[in-house]
């Protein structure tokens, strides 16, 4: 029988001795682990979740990596994150539209997409990996507009998941990223590979021998919004999911959950690796 390992992971604050001061509040990233973990146990998954403090660097690496040694053909990995996202600058040239590199914001300190990317390369062929990512990827976020009214049609989607009042933002605020990066460039730049991909050289993604299906909470352009209960991604998905009574595949469960969200909010869905069309028809979140 295929095995399903699940890690979750929410963070409410993150630590502000390496942010520079900032400590990151949020409200609803560890409901929303914590409802990934009772959909995961309730599908079968082997599951675990990481909150705010035990949400670092080395749990949540440490927890991709046991996974990627136990799973084989025909199994699946399952990774939610919920909190902020955050950049730093791209030192090995493979992110030529904005010159950064996007993270997650662990307590004790970002993890790279560079990393996360390395990790998926160490899961055996025919391993499924989802990943639900419920934060900002933004290279224009300013202090500002990580707290608003919000729009009409914004609001609208928010009121509807009990969300009222002012919103936040899942987003390092860019002043804070450029601190941050600068008191710890050393520690990001070795991070990244050293050289630039040569020219005719393979992409590391078109290495990837699993398959790897990302839906993010929203466009690299955009903001995703924290919530009370929920982030508006996360709960507009629970609702969408409706305890198990969903009926569709992945592709399907995304164009429901991007009815529900407002322009300014236009959730991803993406695969990279391996095809893998069984992975692609079945019901969302199957072992």
């Amino acid at each position: 029988m295929p095995q399903g390992i699940s890690l979750h992971i929410g963070l409410n604050s993150v630590d502000p001795l390496h942010y520079e001061g900032w400590s990151g509040p949020l409200a609803a990233c560890e409901a929303d682990a914590q409802d990934m973990l009772t959909l995961a146990r309730g599908r079968g998954f082997e599951s675990q979740v990481l909150e705010t403090a035990a949400g670092t660097r080395k749990a949540v690496i440490a927890g991709i990596e046991t996974a990627a040694a136990q799973l084989k053909a025909g199994d699946i990995f399952f990774l939610t994150y919920s909190g902020h996202g955050g950049q730093v600058p791209d030192r090995d040239g493979d992110e030529p539209e904005d010159m950064a590199d996007e993270t997650w914001c662990l307590f004790d300190g970002q993890v790279l997409d560079d990393e996360l990317h390395a990790l998926y390369l160490t899961f055996k062929p025919g391993v499924r990996v989802l990943v639900l990512s419920d934060s900002c990827h933004s290279g224009t976020v300013t202090r500002v507009a990580l707290s608003s009214p919000a729009g009409p049609t914004e609001r609208a989607a928010l009121d509807a998941l009990g969300v009222h009042g002012e919103v936040r933002f899942r987003a390092m605020p860019q002043d804070v990223a450029i601190r941050t990066y600068r008191a710890h460039a050393p520690f990001y730049d070795r991070l990244q590979p050293r050289k630039t991909r040569k020219k005719g050289r393979k992409s590391p993604r078109s290495s990837l021998k699993a398959t790897v299906r990302l839906v993010s909470g929203c466009q690299d352009n955009q903001l995703s919004a924290d919530g009370t209960f929920n982030g508006l991604f996360t709960g507009t998905l629970l609702r969408v999911w409706n305890a198990g009574k969903f009926k569709g595949d992945y592709a399907a469960l995304h164009r429901r959950i991007l009815q529900r969200m407002p322009p300014t909010q236009s959730p991803n869905h993406f695969v990279i690796g391996a095809a893998n069309p069984k992975f692609d028809a079945q019901a969302p979140f199957s072992i």
